[in-house]
């Protein structure tokens, strides 16, 4: 089942002779359920995908459907509620609330959103992220390692169809990252849930269903694993 579809989307920064074009025309689609990895050079226009998929910001031309709907087309009030009720972001800073702890900040969007906070569910990610015994702890009190698990658990505490992660791993160590990667790819199977991320790290790149290559602002095919 399709979740994700791009259609000639571009991105253009600035106008005439000083206009960047960082995403050419890009068409993808992704099934439900896929972990596509998303590679390239700095200043490929990789991050811009990812804002543009996530609805951080707006496309010049092309589309965006997201579970059949087109969010190009969406106003800002319904693309706010998109971005809080169907997107999960993992970023490289954790951006965890120091004053709140572990499981304060994973619901954080759930009670933003004016939610009633479904326990059990929250519970299990808890268990999932290996954080049972520390969930009353605050940031500073949490390695790195558990630091991106909370942020983890945080973008799965709404229940979101698809998650967009910019380089989740790059301030960890090698053995972290793995532990990382396995847990994400555990809790989007789990869920249901499809992840996009973009990475420069290949042993990662290894572990997706897909891999899609951005150079100069234009997609390659996915490459299958």
């Amino acid at each position: 089942m399709k979740i994700l579809e791009t259609v000639n989307l571009s991105k253009t920064y600035g106008k005439k002779d000083i206009a960047v074009h960082t995403l050419r025309g890009a068409n993808l689609s992704v099934n439900k359920g896929e972990f596509v990895a998303i590679v390239g050079p700095s200043g490929s226009g990789k991050s811009t995908f990812l804002h543009l998929i996530g609805g951080l910001e707006r496309a010049n031309t092309g589309t965006i459907k997201i579970n059949g709907k087109d969010i190009c087309c969406m106003s800002d009030k319904d693309l706010a509620k998109y971005r809080r009720q169907e997107v999960g972001f993992i970023f490289q800073q954790y951006n965890l609330i120091p004053v709140l702890n572990v499981r304060e900040n994973i619901e954080l969007p759930v009670k933003l959103d004016k939610h009633e906070v479904d326990k059990e569910y929250i519970d299990g990610i808890i268990r999932t992220i290996g954080l049972e015994d520390r969930e009353k702890h605050l940031p500073n009190q949490l390695s790195g390692g558990q630091q991106q698990r909370v942020a983890i658990a945080r973008s799965l505490s709404s229940k979101p169809s698809i998650i967009l992660a910019d380089e989740p791993t790059g301030k960890l160590d090698s053995k972290t990252t793995g532990e990382v990667i396995d847990l994400l790819k555990e809790s989007i199977r789990k869920y249901n849930q499809t992840l996009i991320m973009i990475t420069h790290n290949e042993a990662i790149s290894e572990k997706a269903d897909g891999v899609i290559n951005i150079i100069d602002g234009k997609l390659s095919e996915a490459v299958s694993q």
